[in-house]
């Protein structure tokens, strides 16, 4: 079913070049680019390379080809966050001149007996000692209407505590980078899978910091392998296969509840048919999951 939105709808996928293409990456690169076509608005691909150490060497490529063989092309050049630091710095020099960003060497270890979350005050470190920098979070509830679960609701302090922005190694966070390019793209809507929604009221919280403004979200569920653990590229997926899109394509509309249109024997057949018939209210209730805390 098609909604009633603007054509200033403006949606992304944004995977991270760990690895190639998987089966659950496909169903939320889908899933978005659905729901932008269904809004008749535009699709954008972000690549989240913000990891140095975790990439893998030619996997952003070999994700941009993936995508294009199955239907999937972003109307707007591709951005890296790699090429956006200055914008990641300048965001992160507005909260410590606001107090609301602090510097923190508190290693793993002493925060083990608050299940690895920063709540007390820490002792501001020495210039020569390599610390991260933390969001200091306040005692209040963040809450947001996701287009599929409904409403959603985080005790911010006491769930998530002091969150990294930078880490200790000078790499910025997601949290922060997510923030910063979503609102430079005029993300209208983030579509992703469920294992972000414990993310998205600190982002929420982030994006009123920054006087930037917050986008409606739809989480998905998660592919889940034999064990219960999402499937991904650390658990060695089956890579995707770019001569012979359509049953993945198949199956990745079923796993989202939307209707398989076996008559259509093409690739583009296939998405338009998929397009005209999607229904968010289709889309099985995600289970949610929580991040782990990012690295210090």
């Amino acid at each position: 079913m098609r909604e009633d939105m603007s054509s200033s709808y403006r949606g992304r996928f944004a995977p991270s070049p760990t690895g190639d293409l998987h089966f659950g990456s496909l169903v939320a690169a889908l899933g978005s680019w659905l729901r932008a076509r269904a809004a008749g608005g535009s699709w954008l691909v972000r690549i989240e390379d913000l990891d140095p150490p975790r990439e893998v060497a030619g996997a952003a490529d070999r994700i941009l080809a993936m995508l294009a063989a199955h239907g999937m092309r972003p109307d707007e050049p591709v951005l890296c966050q790699s090429q956006r630091a200055s914008r990641y710095d300048a965001a992160l020099e507005q909260l410590i001149a606001r107090g609301i960003a602090f510097p923190c060497a508190c290693s793993r270890r002493q925060l083990e007996a608050s299940s690895g979350l920063h709540r007390a005050a820490c002792p501001r470190p020495e210039a020569t000692v390599a610390h991260a920098w933390r969001a200091r979070v306040p005692e209040l509830a963040v809450e947001f209407d996701d287009a599929r679960i409904g409403r959603y609701r985080q005790e911010l302090r006491r769930e998530v505590g002091d969150f990294v922005l930078k880490r200790n190694d000078g790499l910025h966070a997601y949290q922060l980078a997510v923030v910063v390019d979503d609102a430079a793209q005029g993300i209208s809507e983030v579509v992703r899978g469920a294992d972000l929604l414990d993310s998205t009221p600190r982002q929420i919280w982030l994006q009123r910091q920054l006087g930037l403004p917050t986008p409606r979200y739809l989480h998905l569920p998660l592919v889940l392998d034999e064990h219960g653990r999402k499937l991904g590229k650390s658990l060695a997926s089956q890579p995707l296969r770019a001569d012979d899109p359509l049953p993945a394509l198949r199956a990745a509309l079923r796993f989202l509840g939307q209707p398989d249109p076996t008559h259509c024997g093409d690739v583009t057949a296939l998405l338009q048919s998929a397009v005209a018939k999607f229904s968010v209210d289709s889309i099985p209730l995600p289970i949610p999951s929580r991040m782990p805390e990012d690295n210090v």
